[in-house]
């Protein structure tokens, strides 16, 4: 005699799997640190309750996911929303847009070393070599950095680097500095030995840049079907990230089990680095995760102006959408 209970149990379960939707997601960069709080929502099942099968792979710069969201190969993904702007600016009604901003304070940084000639003021670059990956997000906002501080370019010698030379090549001193993430450059130029009181870290929102940092973008083809799929990933994404910041050390074993060759306590401190300085900031703990303010995004598309001829009007409205947020934003109190 077959149990009637069991029989709908197992079906009502067979079918809530079956009801999940695959999402691939791409990261910005590497699985380090700041990536934690995404495998946190797989791992602890924030995903799975919203009906999401979600997929993580790792980006190669804060421009790498703009060109994979917009042409659907991912519905969605993180990048430098500047560079969003630009893009759209330039491929006007190409389907992406930005939906969820995560760095409230941008991460954009000029690391330079002391013993080279880089110290706490930005004119100490003048004369000096600076290693710029093409792809980075803090390299594309460099002008608007030089411009608020009338730095002489002419007087910059710009190396192009690739992402896994950046930091040695500072380590080694080949450049005097290099532009990148905070939260990346620094720590990953100390750990190739490089002492921590020969760093200087200039960054870019303390020296004049009022810029927003990196924010999940959505194919907006894909989310006009699946406005649903797309809140919820949000949600999820926030449940990620207030389970990071409750503990940190929790979520660190996860982005390990990914990433088996990375140093934990190396991305511990990546981790809280990010969250005390660009995701947990005063106004997102005042105002809400996720959301933006007006006023700032206009300012910030003004700055944008002050170094990029912009080839049609901007319209921030094509630029970042709240359509997939609750009002208000997220909360990132557990």
């Amino acid at each position: 005699m077959f149990n009637r209970t069991f029989l709908v149990v197992a079906l009502t379960g067979a079918s809530a799997v079956h009801a999940q939707t695959d999402l691939p997601f791409t990261l910005d960069w590497r699985f380090e640190g700041p990536a934690a709080p995404y495998f946190a929502a797989i791992d602890n099942g924030n995903f799975a309750a919203l009906d999401l099968n979600v997929t993580v792979s790792a980006g190669d710069g804060s421009l790498d996911a703009i060109p994979k969201v917009a042409t659907g190969a991912f519905p969605v993904g993180m990048a430098d929303i500047n560079s969003l702007i630009k893009f759209l600016d330039q491929n006007p009604g190409a389907p992406v847009i930005g939906a969820m901003m995560i760095y409230d304070k941008p991460p954009f940084a000029v690391i330079g070393r002391r013993s080279l000639g880089i110290d706490d003021t930005p004119q100490s670059l003048e004369g000096k070599i600076l290693g710029a990956p093409p792809p980075d997000g803090a390299w594309a906002q460099f002008p608007i950095f030089a411009a608020e501080n009338g730095l002489d370019t002419a007087a910059i010698t710009v190396e192009p680097v690739g992402f896994p030379t950046r930091e040695p090549m500072l380590a080694e001193g080949n450049v005097a500095a290099i532009t990148g993430f905070s939260f990346t450059s620094y720590l990953n130029t100390a750990r190739l030995g490089v002492p921590e009181d020969d760093l200087v870290t200039l960054l870019m929102a303390d020296h004049g840049v009022d810029l927003y940092g990196n924010v999940i973008i959505v194919n907006t083809d894909f989310a006009a079907s699946n406005a649903e799929v797309v809140a919820n990933f949000l949600q999820g994404v926030a449940e990620g990230w207030a389970t990071a910041i409750a503990d940190p050390e929790a979520v660190i074993p996860m982005l390990i089990e990914r990433n088996p060759a990375a140093d934990a306590a190396l991305e511990l401190r990546r981790l809280q680095l990010s969250i005390q300085d660009n995701v947990a900031t005063d106004w997102v703990m005042a105002n809400g995760f996720g959301i933006i303010d007006d006023a700032r995004m206009a300012n910030a598309i003004e700055q944008i102006a002050t170094t990029y001829a912009f080839v049609n009007t901007p319209d921030a409205s094509m630029y970042f959408t709240s359509a997939y947020l609750p009002e208000g934003g997220f909360s990132l109190a557990e």
